[in-house]
């Protein structure tokens, strides 16, 4: 074969999610792009995209938790494929809508670390459902 050249020099994408540190040789021949999580309004356009079946009000309830936690001082915080994940098991669980006990048995789905769990876990994540709840972008289940 011998070797092979391309007519352009090819564009390599490279993603990282910083669990590994990049070595400063690769660093020095990027261009840096960091997105972040989107609001709530495209991260609830997101949702019922992926998971449609899912009735408005709790993929409402979802998303306005999801950014609720990521708002607290976690070791990792939920992405998007979090957020989907969690609707489609709300969704395979039956769930109307979120209560205390259906989010203390999913949170791990939300979480990977279990000292973001034990930290949420309980009090916490009924007090960040309270506010979901409070903001009125999620109605209280009956």
């Amino acid at each position: 074969f011998g070797t092979i050249s391309a007519e352009r020099p090819p564009v390599v994408i490279i993603t990282s999610n910083r669990t590994r540190e990049v070595h400063d040789a690769v660093k020095r021949r990027c261009i840096y792009h960091w997105v972040d999580y989107p609001d709530a309004e495209r991260e609830l356009e997101i949702l019922r995209r992926h998971v449609p079946q899912a009735r408005a009000a709790l993929s409402r309830q979802v998303v306005a938790f999801v950014q609720q936690l990521r708002t607290l001082d976690l070791y990792k915080l939920p992405g998007l494929s979090e957020t989907i994940e969690w609707g489609r098991a709300l969704i395979a669980l039956d769930a109307q809508a979120l209560d205390p006990q259906t989010l203390d048995d999913t949170l791990g789905l939300l979480l990977k670390y279990q000292d973001d769990i034990a930290r949420v876990r309980g009090t916490q994540a009924r007090r960040l459902l309270e506010t979901v709840y409070a903001t009125g972008e999620a109605p209280r289940p009956c």
